[in-house]
């Protein structure tokens, strides 16, 4: 009878130890789960913050990106108003060489609207992007002094005008890089320019520490001093 009741004894030992072990581990297990669980949905929430930032980055882009598209529409208009300017001066200037054997007429008509002319290329030039501003001028003013001198004929004044319309339609069609003095912030300073068409125009100083770009709207230099690697590669 004693040997029985030890035998039972011994055998609800083992019948607890072996409901208890199986109770233990999954509560270990569990707690590894959730502890992992946690990581994970820590990290995944470090990574939406990044999205978020990245997402929000792209976006001001974007939106600059469309802002400068449209600034350039604005530009080629005027760009293309002022090919539409100078095709009407083509004509003009067919419908005057029709007329130059009669040279009384020619110089009644042509010369009035040769004086004209120059001065609409001169206030235009005030009113453009100011890219090589001292040569242009200049050019103005030899048309203005070459009308003036009795020795020139009208024919050789009216293809100078003509040539100088031209030089001007052709800048809208180029793109050059030149050195010219500008003053900056109080100071005048040598600078590297870059002309592209009349869409754009910008500079940079020699040590590349100084960026500047022309805002037709504002009439105005804007720094842009944050884009001198890209106008340094332009």
């Amino acid at each position: 009878m004693r040997i029985f009741q030890s035998v039972t004894q011994k055998i609800v030992y083992v019948s607890l130890i072996l409901f208890t072990i199986p109770m233990i581990l999954p509560a270990q297990t569990l707690s590894q789960i959730l502890g992992t669980q946690t990581e994970r949905t820590l990290i995944a929430q470090e990574s939406q913050v990044r999205v978020d930032k990245v997402v929000t980055q792209t976006r001001a882009m974007e939106d600059q990106y469309r802002a400068t598209l449209k600034e350039i529409d604005g530009l080629l208009i005027y760009n293309k108003l002022l090919e539409l300017q100078i095709e009407n001066q083509e004509r003009v200037k067919i419908d005057l060489e029709q007329s130059i054997a009669n040279v009384a007429i020619v110089n009644r008509q042509i010369v009035p609207v040769m004086t004209r002319m120059i001065s609409s290329l001169e206030q235009f030039i005030s009113l453009d992007v100011p890219f090589l501003n001292q040569e242009r001028t200049n050019r103005v003013n030899g048309l203005k002094e070459l009308m003036s001198r009795q020795d020139v004929t009208v024919a050789e004044k009216f293809r100078k005008v003509t040539e100088a319309y031209q030089i001007e339609n052709d800048y809208g069609r180029t793109i050059e890089t030149y050195k010219d003095t500008l003053e900056v912030d109080g100071a005048f300073l040598e600078l590297d320019f870059l002309r592209i068409g009349r869409i754009a125009l910008m500079y940079q100083s020699v040590d590349g520490k100084i960026s500047g770009v022309w805002n037709q709207r504002t009439a105005s230099w804007d720094d842009a001093s944050d884009q001198r690697n890209q106008i340094k590669l332009g």
